[in-house]
This record gives structure tokens, C-alpha cells and sequence, in this order.
């Protein structure tokens, strides 16, 4: 029962985000600032989610593969190198390495 509950207002939570969002007034969304931050709210929660799944595992900080793997991606995007490669270096890396660590 309490799975449900906890559902149940997940959902009403998320209905009343989306409802909040729908009644902010045009003008306030149209200010340099709020533009400003609305561009980089996302690639800074997708650094944050990256730089978590990387680095930590449960509640320890680690150093791993996957931090090798995000180093290649990194040095390939410095490249310039397209997405695609970007990716398959990331993944050769962490294989790599994982490969020779164990």
C-alpha cells in the first residue's frame, strides 16, 4: 500500500510542477537573465550526472575505468572529433582498461 501511496503522490507532485510552470507569466520568462540560466541549466545537470556516475559509487568516491573512459571522451571533444568517435573512445578506453585491471 505504501508503494501506491508514494505513486500517488509522485504523480500529483509532478501534475502540480507542470501546473506551476503554465502559470508563470510570459514576461518573466522572457527576462536576459532567466534566458541566460535556461540555456545552461541543462548542460550543467548533465555535467553533475555525469561527473556522479563517474566518480562515485554509493556514498565512496572512486577512481576507475569510467573516469579513464571520460577522460578519452574529454580529450576527443577538445579534438573536435565528432560524436560518434567521441563515444567510441570513451568505451575503448573504459574496455581497456577494465581489461587490464580486472
Amino acid at each position: 500500500m505504501n508503494v501506491w501511496i508514494a505513486i500517488a503522490v509522485t504523480a500529483v507532485g509532478c501534475y502540480a510542477v507542470k501546473l506551476i510552470g503554465l502559470l508563470v507569466p510570459a514576461g518573466a520568462l522572457e527576462r536576459p537573465m532567466v534566458k541566460r540560466l535556461s540555456a545552461l541549466l541543462p548542460v550543467a545537470l548533465l555535467a553533475a550526472l555525469t561527473a556522479q556516475q563517474t566518480f562515485a559509487d554509493e556514498r565512496v568516491l572512486v577512481l576507475d575505468a569510467r573516469a579513464a573512459g571520460l577522460a578519452a571522451a574529454a580529450l576527443a571533444l577538445v579534438l573536435r572529433a565528432p560524436f560518434l568517435v567521441v563515444v567510441a573512445a570513451a568505451v575503448v578506453v573504459t574496455a581497456g582498461v577494465r581489461a587490464l585491471t580486472g
